[in-house]
Formats: structure tokens, sequence, C-alpha cells
């Protein structure tokens, strides 16, 4: 007996209603009486003595029948002045509460009620509050993660928005206006380049000498560098006719605000018709001189006379590109530099790409030509052939090579565009404001980002508390059932397995 006495009783917190039911220490319809209680629980908590530890137990949290207990402890300091000589209290609140723990106590409803929510607490209160809390605290982790990603995203943006500006060859501060200055200040530049190709004397007459001596050819060969050597940045007219232009019309261009971007539609009018006899007119009055019927001057058979007379001669004049404004007046694309007239700028292009590849070619072959052949070869050579060294040939490569890159940077390509199509720039313009656009559309999402971060933060806040709370409450809840069921039981040992929040 005594051994038996010692060993304890597990039980498992999931199984425990049954266990006592199986065992007949609690009614299988219990409930029943539960809910009587329930409404007396409620009708005696409107009439409570002011009470600090009253209020606590009556606060946020299930009343039960260890909290009915306490709170008749209470009433018996607080409601002592009704006790009459017989001992009985004649206070309501104190019959009211002592009624409700009698009829917990009748058939052990109480036991039943602490164990079916000592159930709920383990099994859904717990693991909801959890999860919750586990919910809130990766909601943080997400949101910080995103919010590191649009920062990370928008600054990139950003940088990539600078990046193009800095192609561009300008701040970025304000675009538009920053491009139509650069535009502005090109024919200074593309001068300056002019000037710089009358370094180009050398370079050409070696290619020159060397294509007629090897290939004996007659034809000029680098035209317009040749041209541009001597002359330098003149008119495409100059260019064109060999004769410098009196007067100078240069095309005038606009400066066209971002603004016109969205205003730029057709409008096609309104069309009508104004009956079927007479021809189809649009409404401000032009007249199509389409006719739907036959008009008198047809024939009966709806024959159309096409005249019978020879058409009179049409005379046809064929004039010559320029020859359409006065003599030695250069106007349009001819009043344009060459390296502004994107046809005589391409060509210039080519030529010099033409002297690249000749001087890097020749450059090579010298390095080669310690062979006897090649020795023999450039013997009757013209002194100017001859007298080339490879470290000449090479700096003269680079000279071109650099004349040639001012000339094919991104930023002269996209300067070049703008002077053939002032709509270049706000195409240029919406670009680079949608990347800022998409930046601070990411920067805003950062910052929705860190609300919802504080938001989950603060219901992390919320729930630990309650999730301690609940925590507290079962581990006290599960002691006095071990306690109630070990007096059942010559007080043995009694355990609640699996009682984890």
């Amino acid at each position: 007996m005594d051994n038996i006495q010692n060993l304890p009783i597990d039980i498992q917190t999931s199984k425990l209603l049954d266990w006592l039911i199986d065992r007949r220490h609690c009614n299988l319809k219990w409930q029943n009486g539960v809910k009587v209680i329930r409404e007396k629980i409620n009708a005696a908590m409107e009439d409570m003595p002011e009470n600090e530890e009253i209020k606590q137990l009556l606060s946020g949290s299930y009343i039960h029948y260890f909290h009915c207990l306490r709170i008749v402890e209470i009433l018996k300091g607080t409601e002592a002045s009704s006790k009459n000589i017989f001992g009985r209290y004649s206070s309501q609140r104190m019959k009211d509460w002592q009624e409700i723990v009698s009829l917990y106590e009748a058939e052990n409803i109480y036991v039943a009620e602490v164990a079916s929510l000592l159930a709920r607490n383990v099994n859904y209160e717990g693991p909801a509050l959890r999860k919750q809390l586990a919910k809130a605290k990766q909601l943080q982790q997400e949101m910080s993660r995103r919010e590191a990603e649009c920062q990370r995203s928008s600054a990139d943006l950003r940088e990539r928005y600078y990046a193009a500006c800095k192609q561009y060859g300008i701040k970025g501060d304000n675009v538009p206006r920053e491009l139509q200055a650069l535009v502005k200040d090109l024919p200074d530049v593309l001068d300056k380049v002019g000037r710089d190709a009358a370094l180009l004397e050398e370079k050409i007459e070696v290619y020159t000498t060397f294509t007629n001596f090897v290939c004996e050819w007659s034809e000029p060969v680098l035209p317009l560098l040749t041209f541009a050597q001597k002359r330098g940045n003149v008119t495409f007219y100059e260019w064109r006719t060999g004769n410098a232009p009196v007067v100078v019309e240069r095309p005038h261009v606009e400066d066209t605000p971002p603004e016109a971007l969205a205003e730029d539609a057709i409008d096609w009018g309104d069309f009508s018709t104004q009956g079927a006899g007479s021809g189809v007119t649009v409404e401000d009055g032009i007249d199509w001189g389409i006719s739907l019927e036959p008009s008198s001057e047809q024939d009966a058979g709806g024959e159309i006379d096409w005249g019978d007379g020879d058409p009179a001669p049409v005379e046809i004049e064929v004039v010559q590109a320029g020859t359409d404004c006065p003599e030695g007046t250069a106007r349009g694309e001819d009043a344009l530099s060459i390296l502004e007239n994107a046809h005589s700028r391409g060509q210039f292009i080519d030529e010099l790409v033409e002297l690249e590849a000749f001087l890097s070619q020749r450059l090579s072959e010298m390095g080669q030509e310690s062979d006897v052949v090649a020795m023999s070869q450039f013997q009757s050579a013209p002194a100017i052939i001859q007298g080339q060294s490879s470290e000449h040939v090479r700096r003269m490569l680079m000279e071109v090579r650099d004349l040639m890159g001012r000339l094919t940077t991104l930023q002269m390509q996209h300067l070049f565009m703008i002077l053939a199509s002032p709509r270049y720039v706000e195409r240029v313009t919406e670009i680079l404001r949608q990347k800022m656009k998409q930046a601070d559309i990411l920067e805003l999402k950062a910052s929705t980002m860190v609300e919802k971060r504080q938001e989950a933060l603060q219901e992390q806040s919320r729930l630990e508390p309650r999730v301690d709370l609940l925590a507290a409450r079962t581990q006290e809840l599960k002691k006095l059932i071990e306690a109630d069921i070990s007096k059942r039981y010559n007080n043995r040992p009694v355990n609640l397995m699996g009682v984890n929040i």
C-alpha cells in the first residue's frame, strides 16, 4: 500500500476530461449545470464591492470555480458587518457567491469545467496566440527585407539616372534645359574639331602618297577630310559649291517644352456630308469635289466626257539642290556646318575610320618589314613613305583616333540626335523622368514597409504579455487541478502531461 500511495498518477491533458468522466468524478452532462452557473455569475458581477483584487480577478479572464472561492474569501472581510448572531451573512453579495460555489461543487461541475478550460488553453488559445506572435515576428523580418530591397532598388535607379545624365554630359537638375544648352554649345565644339582637322595634313598626305604608289590610284582620296583640313568646319554650302556663302540663313529651332508632349495630338476635325446630291464637304468649307450623282455635264449614258482635245503640255522644271534660293545664300541644310549636317558628318567620320584603318594596318606591316621582299618593295617608294618610323606612325594613329573619338562619344551621339530632332529631348527627358519616378515609388514603398513593420512590432508587443499571462494562468490552473485530484486519491502525486504554452 505504501508503494501504491507513492506512485504518481500521470494524465494526458488532452484526455483529462474523458478521464474524469470515466472515473465518475463528474457527470457527462456537466455543461448544462455550467450554463446556469454562468448566468448567476454574470448577475452577481453587477453588484461587487470596490476591491482591487476582485477587479483583477474579474478583468479579462474566464471566471471559474477557484476564482469564486477567492471572491468568497475576500467578501468575508468586506461583508463582515452583515454577519448575524448565528454566524451567517445577511449580505446578498455573499449569498450569491456562496450559492455559485455550492452549484459548482454539486456533482463536481467545477472539475469538468476547469479541465475543459485547461485543455482549451493548451490546445487552442495557446497555439493561436503563439501563431499570431510568430506571424508578427515573421512579418517584421519580411518587411525589413522588402524595405532593404526597395531602398537598394531605389538607390540603383537613382545611380543609373545620374550615370545616364553623366553620359549626356548634364547634371540632371533640369534635363530639358541642360540638354538644350548643350546643343547651343555644340557648334563651338564642332568648330574646335574642325580647327583640329588641320593636324591631319601629314596623315592625309602619307595615305594619298601610299595609295598612289601601291595602287596607282588616280581618284582623290579622303576628299572631305582634305577639304576640312584646309578650310575647317565651314558650311555645307561651301563644301558643296566650293564658294563661301554671302548670306547664311540657319534653320531656327524653337525650344519645345516638355509639356508639349501631351499636346502633340492630331485633330482630324469633324467630317460630315451635306447631302447625296452635292460634294462631300468639311464643315470648315473645304470642297473635296466628290459627287455621288451624275452631273448635267455627263451624258445620259452615264459616261464621263474626258474631252477630245489634246491636253496642254505640262512643263517640268528640274531644279538642282541648293538652286532654289538666291546665289550666295546658304539656307536650310546648306547653312549648317559640315559637321552639323548629318550627311557630311557621316562622310567625315567614315573617312576618319578609313584613315585610322590605314595607319593601323601600316603600323602592323612596319613591324613585319624585316624580310627582304618588303625591303625591296619600298626601295623606290617616295621619301615621305620611307621616312616614317613605327613610333611616328603610332603617334599619327593616336591623333586620328583622338579626333574620331571626340565625334563618336555617346554624348556627341545624343547631341546629334537632339540636333536632328528636337523631339528627342522630350523622349530623353521622359526616359530619365521614369527612372526617377520609379525611384520615388520604391522609396514610398519602403516607407510603407517601415509602417507595416512598426505595426507588426506593436502587435508583437501586444501579444507577448498575453502569451505570458496565459502561460502563467495555465500553469496555475494545472497545479490547482493536480491538487484537487490528488485529494481524491489520498494525496497521491498527480502529473498532468503535455501542458506546454
